[in-house]
């Protein structure tokens, strides 16, 4: 899927994603730089599930 290790199921990956930016990453492109993953590519899987990034609470909803 990307560079980093990151889960392939989108529920999973929501929940990693959420976890990430709520713990460590002040946004969304900081964590994405950090990690090296292509935030495009995650943005279009969690948008497939209906999920869209809300840069103000800096996480999927």
């Amino acid at each position: 899927m990307t560079k980093s290790n990151i889960p392939n199921d989108p529920m999973i990956l929501l929940s990693f994603i959420n976890t990430k930016l709520r713990d460590f990453y002040s946004s969304l492109d900081e964590l994405c730089d950090d990690i090296d993953c292509d935030k495009q590519e995650i943005i279009n899987i969690l948008k497939a599930a209906d999920y869209t990034y809300n840069k103000e609470l800096n996480k999927f909803v």
